[in-house]
């Protein structure tokens, strides 16, 4: 049977399955956000807007979740969701680099994200990565499965609001740690030199799960294949199709707003202004005080790109769940799970601000962007995963094995 907590193995569904109710609450919203964007911020906004809808019907129809990749992999040695990632990352170079390298694109300045690598970075990724299992989900996947109707993991993002803002306030500490200045390996060694590396890099992590897998299972285990006659509208689409519409979608992002693709920035400043109606001064805590951080808390919530774009993701991936008769909230959740999902979330949260990012700040964007943190941010979160796996059941949490089919 299936597991209803994933979009994966869905039974054959007829047109008249869909959900139409929350399919046009998601379309209606997309559409009026678009159109208020377009008349009170600009067009670029309302389009980056979209953009995050098409993000947020990607990451639910191709199921493409860092957490559960990373967490069979280390479980049961298959690498499927892995090797999708190094696909992602690896279009994601030959698209980002060069365009880096000129620091324009299209006619409009662009930069990555490239921050120091250093003890924040150790701590917070490693911090995420057990959040991530614990949590369900990484930052990305939290915003899709919420909007795929996860109830369970709407206390995770709560979490993972409140983890972000008060780490905030304990940045000047973590930054004052020993770390290395921003390293870029594309203004290093030039765009060329840079790809070839990375795209060695990328390959040498796919034949390793390849090495893993087979090791395990005998054979690579095959993808679920899609029950829907016509699966590109209800899912589940390819691992692939998902990895290469990401980059595609990512390098749009750049080219709307001038920098890659980032998710939790925007908790932080929504956790600050929710701090902020409590009486609480956080205008006056130093990540706040000056720079984008404090224009950010000053402006409405609507002039940042992040929440718009986090917000669009959301609404895709309920029009996504319901295209695929999917959207059904469950409100009843163990004790122990929640208990997770709160420690998880806390966890998330406290980590991507140290980390300069979450699994796509950091690691997607971060590498994408030629930065040496986000490489750094990828060992460490890689561990912290071994860690949560070791722990989930423990809150009565599945880790998910097949039986050994190896020679």
């Amino acid at each position: 049977m299936s597991d209803l907590s994933t979009p994966l193995a869905r039974a054959p569904r007829p047109l008249d399955s869909i959900n139409p109710r929350p399919l046009g609450i998601a379309l209606l919203l997309v559409a009026l956000g678009a159109v208020y964007l377009a008349q009170t911020v600009s067009g670029r906004q309302a389009a980056l807007y979209v953009v995050g809808a098409l993000l947020g019907m990607t990451l639910y129809h191709a199921a493409f979740g860092f957490t559960s990749a990373w967490r069979v992999f280390i479980a049961d040695g298959r690498g499927a969701g892995l090797r999708a990632q190094m696909a992602m990352l690896a279009i994601g170079v030959l698209l980002f680099f060069p365009a880096l390298a000129a620091g324009t694109l299209f006619g409009h300045p662009v930069t990555g994200l490239v921050s120091p690598a250093g003890t924040s970075v150790i701590v917070g990724a490693f911090m995420f990565g057990v959040g991530m299992q614990l949590g369900g989900g990484c930052a990305s996947g939290t915003l899709y499965t919420v909007g795929g109707g996860s109830t369970r993991m709407v206390v995770t993002l709560i979490a993972f609001i409140v983890g972000s803002v008060v780490a905030t306030a304990h940045m000047p500490f973590w930054t004052s740690m020993p770390q290395l200045k921003p390293f870029s390996f594309v203004n290093a060694f030039g765009a060329a030199p840079a790809i070839a590396l990375n795209l060695v890099v990328f390959a040498l992590i796919a034949a390793l799960t390849v090495v893993v897998e087979k090791r395990r299972h005998g054979r690579l285990i095959n993808e679920p294949r899609a029950p829907h006659t016509s699966p590109w509208l209800h899912g589940p689409w390819p691992l692939l199709a998902g990895a290469v519409a990401l980059a595609i979608l990512n390098f749009a992002t750049l080219a709307l707003s001038g920098r890659p693709w980032g998710v939790t920035s925007a908790f932080a400043l929504w956790g600050a202004k929710g701090f902020a109606t409590l009486g609480i001064d956080v205008a006056s805590w130093k990540y706040w005080m000056a720079g984008p951080n404090a224009a950010a808390l000053a402006a409405p919530a609507s002039h940042d790109v992040t929440t718009v774009m986090d917000i669009g993701i959301v609404l895709g991936a309920m029009a996504a769940a319901s295209l695929a008769g999917r959207y059904a909230p469950v409100w009843r959740t163990p004790l122990r799970s929640l208990a997770a999902a709160v420690i998880g979330g806390l966890l998330l949260g406290y980590g991507a601000r140290l980390a300069y990012g979450c699994n796509i700040g950091a690691y997607f964007s971060g590498i994408v962007s030629g930065s040496l943190h986000g490489w750094l941010w990828l060992v460490c979160a890689f561990a912290g995963n071994v860690l949560g796996t070791k722990l989930r059941p423990l809150f009565g949490l599945e880790v998910e094995r097949l039986k050994n089919t190896g020679c």
